[in-house]
């Protein structure tokens, strides 16, 4: 035997020495109980410092507010007057405003977003995917104040001669879609308002649905594509109930964004006080636009009260529907359970 051996040392039991186990590395201490209390403690302080926050927002709005909804009261809601020289205040104009710009932003956007996402995730090859995704983002870089003034300089003078005119001309004397196109063509107004506004919400309704379609497990899709069914079938049957939740809160976030957005729509909604017709090209308001435009000039009294009044509005407004997103992706859990 080359090797020497220890005194007293035989090989069998050098053997089972060498058979030992290696003892396991020290584990590193656990935090103590005090660390915990001290995690849990800063996690609700945070919850409760959110909820004080938005709690102060709202009492802040109602105390400011609180001449004009002592003097108007829910009629302010339903009254389209707005002369601060007489001191006559209405909101309606303005909540119309704010509703329909937002409504057609998400008719234009969420359709849009989705055959985005759903080019990006199923249909797209890949060398175009990571390009193509990057050029969408980039949209959500481009200030406000520049989408605000190429729809006043460019977008709007192309609307009314390409789009107004002939849509007037074509609908002359037809009831009712006649008086939609009504107006002056000058390329603002409503619709231009909430073209500009789904041109914004896109790449944040996207870049949502594009994220959790991902997510979708590809042994579903796989299944489905081996038993034969069609790319919409599968989107329809496999990714949407799968991601449900992830687009409902896409779309409400591009909707938040809608309904807050300022100075793009400043530019080009025309803030005009009074509802003469229902015309989609017709000069109107927002509640940002207006708070925009006057709350500067506005001198401590009624008007000051009236424009908070209107901020408190559009708070309810976000309050509302993100309420009933939450109602609507309940119903939906619900549904799932009766189903099953």
């Amino acid at each position: 035997m080359s090797s020497t051996l220890a005194h007293g040392e035989t090989p069998v039991a050098l053997d089972k020495a060498r058979a030992l186990p290696t003892p396991p590395a020290p584990k590193r201490a656990r935090s103590g109980p005090v660390a915990d209390r001290l995690f849990g403690f800063a996690a609700k302080g945070a919850a409760i410092f959110t909820l004080g926050l938005l709690l102060a927002i709202l009492t802040s709005l109602t105390i400011s507010a609180w001449p004009a909804i002592a003097k108007y009261g829910l009629g302010f809601l339903t009254s389209a007057a707005w002369d601060p020289v007489q001191e006559e205040f209405g909101g309606l104009v303005m909540i119309y405003g704010t509703l329909a710009t937002s409504v057609i932003a998400l008719l234009i956007a969420v359709p849009v977003s989705f055959g985005i996402a759903l080019f990006l995730t199923e249909l797209s090859p890949n060398w175009l995917k990571r390009p193509l995704g990057t050029a969408i983002e980039l949209l959500a870089a481009i200030p406000s104040i520049v989408y605000g003034m190429w729809g006043l300089l460019v977008f709007g003078p192309v609307l009314a001669e390409y789009v107004q005119t002939p849509l007037q001309a074509a609908f002359a004397g037809v009831p009712y879609l006649g008086a939609f196109v009504s107006g002056p063509p000058v390329g603002i107004g409503i619709l231009s308002a909430g073209i500009i506004l789904a041109i914004m919400i896109i790449p944040f309704i996207s870049a949502v649905m594009r994220d959790v379609f991902e997510v979708t497990p590809p042994m579903l899709k796989e299944s489905a594509y081996g038993l034969g069914a069609t790319t919409w079938e599968v989107v329809y049957k496999i990714v949407l109930p799968f991601t449900k939740t992830g687009v409902i809160g896409g779309i409400m976030l591009g909707l938040g964004r809608a309904i807050g957005e300022t100075m793009a729509v400043t530019f080009v909604i025309g803030n005009f006080n009074q509802l003469d017709s229902l015309s989609l090209f017709q000069a109107a308001n927002s509640i940002t636009s207006a708070l925009a435009n006057e709350f500067a000039e506005a001198g401590e009294g009624l008007h000051q009260a009236a424009l908070m009044y209107l901020g408190l509005v559009l708070f309810f407004i976000t309050f509302v529907i993100l309420s009933l997103s939450k109602l609507l992706l309940a119903q939906l859990r619900k549904g799932e359970g009766a189903k099953s």
